[in-house]
């Protein structure tokens, strides 16, 4: 899946999950479980936000150990003594291995929106939608 698909389906999801949060309240509201008619796809919405403020702070983590690894890589740089480099390409091959444990963690997370986002598009793609109910004819 490209970039910009994802991106897509991300924002195709959001605005889904709005929409069944704002129809699917009151009758959460009103029944109190998640078997309510009125929000089919409220367990799947939940999932999508829940897997987008992982991601979030996966992707913080990630972008702090790629600071160090840069923080690192300027101190080998600048080490002067035999003694000082390689306490720098120690401190650097520990940010290196800290910033790939990060890259792995956050590719698996964003795989984890991504099948998210597709159980709430087949939930809503599921959902029947209603007719539209007709008035009944006004007597004269």
């Amino acid at each position: 899946m490209g970039h910009t698909t994802g991106r897509l389906t991300r924002t195709l999801a959001a605005a889904a999950a709005t929409i069944v949060l704002t129809t699917g309240v009151a009758g959460i509201a009103q029944a109190g479980d998640a078997t309510d008619p009125a929000a089919p796809c409220a367990r799947q919405t939940t999932q999508v936000a829940k897997a987008e403020d992982a991601l979030a702070r996966v992707t913080a983590v990630f972008e702090r150990s790629h600071v160090a690894v840069t923080d690192a890589e300027a101190a080998v740089a600048a080490a002067t003594t035999p003694r000082e480099k390689a306490q720098a390409k120690n401190l650097l091959r520990k940010a290196q291995a800290a910033e790939a444990k990060a890259a792995k963690t956050k590719k698996a997370q964003q795989q984890r929106l991504d099948k998210a986002e597709a159980r709430l598009a087949t939930c809503l793609a599921a959902v029947p939608t209603e007719p539209p109910v007709e008035e009944p004819p006004a007597v004269p």
